[in-house]
């Protein structure tokens, strides 16, 4: 006598189901903002101081002033019966720090993004979607 044995197999499937869909809208809004700001700079103001007398040797450029003022001689020889050096000059250049308050209104960009949720039957046509805003708290019903 013969006894036939069975046994049962299971085999799974996959298949990806839609279960819904959603529409991202970005949109852009610029606003104006107004900003301050302190620039620093320097400016320079020439200082002719006129001297006319004879000196040995030319003297060098010196600083006065704890280094605000640059004092560059400016030297002239002049011919009489023998040559002289004459100082005829120096040029005093003074640094002047400067502070300047600017105010410009510049446009600054912002992007919103809006979320709606239609069913997943709908097409992205039909005028029968349902549509439900999301409201961006991250609870999707």
């Amino acid at each position: 006598m013969v006894i036939p044995l069975v046994a049962e197999r299971v085999a799974i499937a996959r298949r990806v189901m839609e279960t819904g869909r959603v529409r991202v809208n970005l949109s852009t809004t610029t606003e104006d903002a107004l900003i301050r700001e302190t620039l620093s700079g320097e400016r320079v103001e020439v200082e002719r101081v006129v001297l006319g007398h004879e000196v040995a040797t030319a003297p060098n450029v010196r600083e006065e002033e704890d280094g605000a003022v640059l004092v560059v001689p400016v030297l002239e020889e002049i011919l009489v019966v023998e040559r002289r050096l004459v100082l005829k000059e120096e040029v005093r250049i003074r640094r002047i720090a400067t502070t300047e308050t600017v105010a410009e209104t510049i446009p600054l960009r912002r992007q919103v993004a809006s979320v709606e949720r239609l069913s997943a039957t709908a097409s992205e046509g039909s005028p029968d979607a349902q549509a439900r805003p999301e409201d961006g708290t991250g609870d999707s019903t």
